[in-house]
């Protein structure tokens, strides 16, 4: 039943969510919980799934585990934003320019266009010769109520790189365990699954690749960081196709390994909130 007589505007017909063309799934991402629970509420009430998140490392989670068709995302207005297309349609890069892009560059895009984009204030990029030495450890930072952050197996057959990683590791408010082989991590596993293993790829008798497959077989839940000292494009590839959570390279960027193991810890805590099943390795 109709309750009012007013025609519907261009506006109206044009902004409103049609059943059959409307995404499922809608992530929402901003900081201000009132903000993000005003336009959660209202897109649920049209239909919609929606899922939340508070910043970035969470959308990306969440993203990754529910892949979105729609992501309503709060943009810092000091962030620069480039846009990459193969589209020559000057009303899409019209659109693209007045949704907030600072740039919009095509494809094949030339790098030099790509530093000019990010701006002439952008720091000098410094080439790396060589492997540089393990950053200072930071200060210990003990874990809230003594409750450790999260459960780390390091297996690594270097006795220096297990201590230098537990040391680490455990300053960041995490329980650390070691073993220098993956033969030994395997039984550790099998009897007390960590939240998170360091895995270097490059070990005598199991390698890291077999023992990734084993501990897929036998914990599937635990999440699994390569580490090895042959960094390259194809073998990251080749790990995190087998399901690996992330590759990092020896030495390790410690401050690079500490974002990699909030992201593990993050996503185990919100697959155990959803009672998702960790994805079976093919």
């Amino acid at each position: 039943m109709a309750v009012s007589g007013r025609k519907p505007s261009q506006l109206d017909e044009t902004t409103r969510f049609r059943a059959a063309e409307a995404p499922r799934t809608v992530l929402v991402v901003d900081d201000e919980a009132e903000v993000r629970e005003l336009m959660a509420g209202y897109l649920r009430a049209r239909g919609l799934e929606v899922v939340e998140a508070a910043n970035g490392l969470e959308a990306l989670l969440k993203f990754r585990l529910v892949r979105p068709r729609a992501v309503v995302l709060d943009m810092d207005q000091n962030v620069a934003v480039v846009a990459v297309t193969g589209s020559l349609d000057t009303e899409l890069r019209a659109q693209i320019l007045a949704s907030g892009a600072t740039a919009i560059l095509s494809k094949p895009v030339r790098l030099q266009d790509l530093w000019a984009a990010l701006g002439s204030d952008q720091e000098e990029a410094v080439a790396l010769t060589g492997a540089a030495p393990l950053p200072s450890l930071p200060a210990p930072t003990p874990a809230a109520g003594g409750t450790p952050a999260g459960r780390v197996l390091i297996v690594d057959d270097e006795a220096d790189v297990r201590s230098t990683l537990q040391q680490y590791v455990t300053t960041q408010g995490c329980e650390a365990r070691v073993a220098a082989d993956g033969a030994s991590a395997l039984g550790l596993i099998r009897a007390d699954p960590p939240d998170v293993v360091l895995l270097d790829i490059q070990m005598p008798g199991l390698s890291g690749l077999d023992a990734l497959k084993a501990i897929q077989e036998a914990a599937p839940g635990v999440k699994v960081i390569m580490i090895s000292g042959a960094a390259s494009f194809e073998l990251a590839t080749e790990t995190l196709a087998h399901g690996a959570f992330d590759f990092i390279p020896k030495p390790p960027d410690l401050k690079a390994l500490s974002q990699t193991l909030q992201a593990a810890f993050l996503m185990k805590r919100l697959e155990a909130e959803w009672h998702v099943e960790p994805a079976a390795d093919d």
